[in-house]
């Protein structure tokens, strides 16, 4: 039973103490926050939060895992594609390194046929063929003349022809190149191809 305030009194407080425990002992309302429907009493929600932050793939595991899968399909692709190969075109050459290297080159051969002619002199007139021929030759002219196969001569021949190759080699080299340059600005020079082992 309530009294009606006085005028100018202040109308007393009251508190409606079975709303407030009411709604204290009143379960959360889960289900409605997470977007879950409701479960049944003692069970507990399945999409209660459970303190932890929910888990969210690396971006770098999977920059890894990427890198690791196309390396052996690079791998594949290099042995099925085979060597590389290049074609090249071969349009000048310089006259002037030309002629050194014929010069060296020449100088070279030289030597090699000296000592070629030498090593084939030593076997014969090992072999006595040397000696067979200035008797032959010295029985045929008589008993004054000279033998004409000697060590002198044969090195002296030998020296004369080497001289003469080394000239017309470096001659024809360089003149070689200046044709093919010729040729080469007409028709194109040589195709080369190269390729991997």
């Amino acid at each position: 039973m309530t009294q009606s305030p006085q005028s100018g009194q202040t109308a007393p407080r009251t508190t409606d103490f079975g709303s407030v425990s009411a709604a204290r002992h009143a379960p959360a309302d889960t289900g409605a926050r997470w977007g879950s429907t409701s479960t049944a009493p003692g069970q507990a929600p399945a999409d209660a939060p459970t303190g932890s932050m929910p888990f969210v793939p690396s971006t770098n595991s999977r920059s890894a895992d990427t890198s690791t899968a196309s390396t052996p399909r690079s791998a594949r692709q290099t042995r099925a594609r085979g060597p590389r190969r290049a074609r090249l075109q071969l349009r000048h050459i310089n006259p002037w390194t030309v002629l050194k290297f014929s010069c060296v080159l020449s100088i070279a051969l030289f030597f090699v046929w000296l000592i070629v002619v030498g090593v084939l002199f030593g076997i014969l007139d090992g072999a006595g063929i040397i000696q067979k021929i200035n008797d032959t030759v010295t029985t045929i002219n008589g008993a004054g003349s000279q033998p004409p196969v000697t060590a002198g001569i044969v090195f002296g021949a030998a020296a004369i022809i080497g001289v003469v190759n080394i000239v017309l080699f470096i001659a024809l080299s360089t003149v070689g190149s200046v044709v093919y340059n010729l040729c080469a600005d007409l028709v194109g020079g040589i195709e080369v191809t190269l390729s991997e082992r």
